[in-house]
């Protein structure tokens, strides 16, 4: 079966959220199940070609009778050379069932993007990023992405397995629990960007929480790409020393999204782009289902990584994803900009505020887990109280669980705030930064940063540790973060990161101190 798109189909479907090919129909006399060894099955063959200009989903009808235990899907698609600077083809794939393709719809069944070049879906088991659960009769999408299109277009084959027989029964899942033992309040380190094989990662679940508590964490997050089917893969895997939370990496074709700590099974769309102007609605999706929105290296270089949604749905920000990179320097200035922004003509301290999260993005060897993390300070090792610290603030970003550092303000009358939180003083009155660290390299540097900058830049005073002191005042400082750095790898540059704090927020009271 040939599928051609000319190019008024591809202007009137690029209106829509999608172009729908003709369906794959079963019915036919050609298609009577094959024999054994295999048992009774189906199989039909599709090809075509997307030119340039594709829209960024089209949907293949699949006609699926009754009786129906297995549906299987198989692909190619050619790969030509190109000229220099042009893009090279890549096509992803997912699935959706009889409920239809609307968005936020029911009827998603999986997606394995690029990462997979078959998968299968029947009611107790599916291929990792799909959904286990009964085929039903009715009209079946399989979604096609073209992510790049090469200059003479993107030819490509599907080839769709119906296998008949008894369903066995769908198990129901099991979850990761939303509390564990914990060390009651204390700092919790987390890494909450992590894949597996249910998405692009090559790491079994096992494997991901085996490096998980070798990095020396207390917490992970699930963040598949446009999937929820890890959800349901952690069972044994997680105890007193580990809490799995349930989430998402939204894969939008304008930035990548993490949907943190969500309520599990919960499955966040991603078809659609900035100019649609329907994020919002997906985010608050996220919230409702107890999660935080957190944009994902939203200045990473590969197409449709860079986050284009802006900050304003957003519950904190990726500033330092993986090994540190100047994309990762250009999301720091950004959200250091936005600090700002915070407490500009704020006469009653900072208005809202973006706190900033370090994840790995680990997805195989030899990416580290927890390279680097974010520690938090919460009340127990909960969900609840978890995303709580991370909503405030309360945290800092590490490259190691070997880091520690605290960093602290108070005054002379003794007051006191930490990480994320407020100090109100009087303008002119003293006020002392405390950071202690322990655990750096030996040549990592200390350096300050308020509203007007870097102020103070200073040596560990011993190799690896030690603690510094700088005095300010509200009136010139709105808040205090602090930066510890390797030494830079180019003179003249500022060094990778060992930790980066969120800040203290120093907020002036009227009058004066004396």
């Amino acid at each position: 079966m040939n599928t051609a798109l000319n190019r008024r189909g591809l202007l009137a479907a690029t209106a829509a959220t999608g172009l729908t090919l003709a369906p794959v129909n079963f019915a036919r006399a050609e298609d009577r199940p094959g024999p054994a060894p295999d048992g009774p099955h189906r199989t039909r063959t599709v090809r075509g070609t997307l030119p340039v200009g594709s829209p960024d989903y089209v949907y293949l009808p699949v006609e699926v009778p009754r009786g129906v235990a297995e549906f299987a899907v198989s692909y190619t698609y050619g790969k030509p050379p190109v000229p220099p600077g042009a893009q090279g083809n890549a096509l992803d794939i997912g699935l959706f069932d009889e409920r239809g393709t609307d968005l936020g719809g029911r009827g998603f069944r999986g997606w394995s993007g690029g990462a997979r070049t078959s998968f299968f879906v029947r009611s107790d088991a599916a291929t990792p990023g799909y959904l286990p659960g009964p085929v039903r009769p009715g009209t079946w999408h399989i979604a096609l992405a073209p992510y790049t299109v090469a200059p003479e277009g993107l030819p490509y084959e599907v080839t769709v397995t119906l296998r008949f027989g008894e369903a066995a029964p769908t198990p129901a899942p099991v979850y990761p629990p939303e509390r564990t033992k914990g060390r009651g309040r204390a700092w919790y380190r987390g890494d909450c960007h992590v894949h597996s094989v249910h998405s692009d990662g090559r790491r079994t679940p096992a494997e991901v929480a085996a490096a998980a508590r070798a990095a020396g964490l207390d917490f992970i997050n699930s963040s598949e790409h446009n999937t929820s089917s890890a959800h349901a893969a952690w069972e044994g895997l997680w105890g007193d020393d580990l809490l799995i939370l349930t989430g998402e990496e939204i894969t939008t074709r304008n930035g990548h999204v993490l949907a943190v700590g969500t309520d599990p099974g919960v499955f966040v769309d991603w078809r659609y782009r900035a100019r649609d102007h329907r994020f919002g609605r997906y985010a608050h999706q996220v919230r409702r289902a107890g999660g935080l929105v957190v944009p994902a290296h939203p200045h990473a270089t590969c197409i449709g990584c860079n986050w284009k949604f802006g900050l304003a749905e957003a519950d904190a920000v990726e500033v330092w994803n993986g090994p540190w990179t100047p994309d990762d320097e250009v999301a720091l200035a950004e959200w250091d900009n936005a600090l700002v922004a915070s407490v500009r003509n704020a006469d009653d301290g900072p208005g809202r505020w973006l706190p900033a999260m370090g994840n790995s993005d680990a997805h195989r060897e030899p990416d580290r887990l927890g390279h680097p993390q974010t520690v938090v300070l919460a009340e127990s090792l909960s969900r609840r109280a978890v995303l709580a610290g991370i909503r405030a603030g309360r945290s800092y970003l590490a490259e190691s669980a070997a880091l520690t550092l605290s960093f602290a303000a108070t005054d002379g009358r003794g007051r006191h705030a930490g990480i994320g939180e407020r100090l109100r003083a009087a303008a002119d009155a003293p006020v002392t930064l405390r950071l202690e660290v322990s655990g750096a390299a030996a040549d990592c540097t200390v350096r300050l940063v308020t509203d007007q900058g870097v102020l103070l830049t200073t040596p560990l005073p011993s190799a690896g540790a030690g603690v510094v002191e700088w005095r300010t005042t509200p009136a010139h400082a709105a808040y205090v973060r602090a930066e510890v750095r390797h030494a830079p790898a180019v003179p003249g540059l500022p060094g990778a990161f060992a930790a980066l704090t969120n800040p203290v927020f120093l907020d002036a009271e009227a009058g004066t101190s004396g």
